[in-house]
Parts: C-alpha cells; structure tokens; sequence
C-alpha cells in the first residue's frame, strides 16, 4: 500500500478548496465533472495530485494565490439557503453578505428557516476540517417546540437513537420551559447530521417551531445582530484548533 503523504504535491481537491473556490466537497464534484485542469489537461481522477509549480484551473480559469485564512461569525436569519445557487431561486445567505469579504464557504449548514450562528470561511479545506463530526466541535441550539414533552422524554437521547434506520449519537436535551403545548430547550449535539434535531424531536411527537444556533465549538453567536457578520482574529481560532477537543469550549463569549 502506498503512504498518500510520500507522494508529491498536494490532492487537487484541497488546492481547490484553500483556493477558496468551494469546499473540498465540491472541488471533488468539479474534478468529476471534468472542470478542472491540470497544465491544461483536463483532470478527472479523483486523488490526482499537483505541485506548486504546475498550474490548476477551474473552468478555464488559473488559480490565484491563496490569500490568508480568514474566518467570520454570521448570525444568519430565517428563510435564507446556506447554497450558492438555489433550484428555486430562493435568497441566499452568500446573497446578502457584504461584497467586502470576498467569496466564502460555509462550515456545514443551517435550514431555510433556521437561524443562527454560521461560520465563513475563505478556505474551504478548513471548513471541511471544521464541519467533519470527527473534529468533536459540539453545536448548540435553542429549540422551541410546539407540544407537550417532559425532561424525561429528552433524555431519551442521551444514549443515541436510531429513526427511520438512521443512527444518532448522543445528543443532550435540557428543558428550560414548557407552559401548555409551547416549550424551549436547550440541545447539544456533535455530529451535525441532516436536520438533526428537527427529526430527533419530531420522532417523539413535536415539531420544532423555530430553531436557533447559538454555539459551534468554542464560537458563540452572543449578541451578534441578525444579519450581522464579524471576522474572527486569527488568532483567537488559531489557538482554539490548536488546543484540541477537550478545550473547544473554553473561548469567552
């Protein structure tokens, strides 16, 4: 078996992503999909890799030098899509960011209607590195619920769950109110699936009326405005990914 890291120059998906093009994701549906060149071939395996001193395009177009890594908080609104490009022309969160940032990626996702803290980034191979449930980066929501649920009905999730043959790890559930059929609660949850807690709940009769991030690793939405968005010093994110897991956390507000 070959050792990947002896091998030269770098995988073409992570050029592309540091690029600040796409996430690495997408930089490996674009080699796919035979948009991509390598010294003006057209590159389609996946794993081809380059070196600094050969030229990667996409769409005809020669990469630039990479500028710095920069990372923001958005504090992002109801009914805006965390995409690009929408099939139902639907408003987007990259729509309405100011032009000054530049082009960026987001780090994971938010739902339509959900709202909340949404990291940027204009590198998409640290998004990558952010998003993936092996980082350990614990996100948490604010939850309203409509119907009725007892603290002993969340707990339920503290073990993991399996719905509709999909598995969930543990997640953490804490009641903080609840009068008639209107509730909150506080989740927290490390895998990030798709629309995690809205089926969590929804399989033990509730539907979630409204759903707010307001923590991603050691990052806190805190009294960001909505629609607002801030830069994070390189500094400050720098040391919380160098500190680890278990110290993700201990960033102030």
């Amino acid at each position: 078996m070959t050792d990947d890291s002896t091998q030269a120059g770098e995988r073409l998906s992570k050029i592309i992503a540091r690029a600040g093009i796409c996430s690495r994701r997408d930089a490996e549906k674009l080699i796919a999909d035979g948009r991509v060149a390598l010294d003006g071939a057209t590159v389609t395996a996946q794993g081809t890799r380059a070196t600094e001193n050969q030229v990667v395009s996409v769409d005809g177009k020669p990469l630039t030098e990479p500028e710095p890594t920069r990372l923001w908080r958005y504090h992002k609104p109801g009914g805006l899509v965390t995409t690009h490009r929408d099939e139902k022309d639907r408003p987007t969160v990259f729509n309405n960011l100011p032009k000054s940032i530049g082009r960026v990626v987001s780090v994971g996702r938010l739902d339509f209607n959900s709202e909340g803290l949404l990291l940027l980034t204009n590198d998409g191979a640290l998004a990558r590195k952010l998003e993936l449930p092996a980082a350990g980066w614990t996100r948490k929501y604010r939850v309203r619920l409509f119907g009725k649920v007892t603290q002993a009905e969340l707990d339920k999730f503290a073990e993991g769950v399996t719905i509709d043959g999909v598995k969930y790890g543990p997640v953490i559930a804490d009641l903080e109110r609840s009068k008639g059929i209107h509730a909150w609660a506080a989740v927290s949850i490390t895998e990030g699936k798709n629309r995690e807690v809205k089926r969590l709940m929804e399989s033990i009769g509730l539907k979630v009326a409204r759903l707010i991030r307001i923590q991603f690793g050691a990052f806190h939405l805190g009294q960001l405005a909505e629609g607002a968005v801030e830069e994070i010093p390189a500094s400050i994110w720098r040391k919380n990914l160098s500190m680890g897991r278990k110290n993700l956390l201990a960033a102030p507000k």
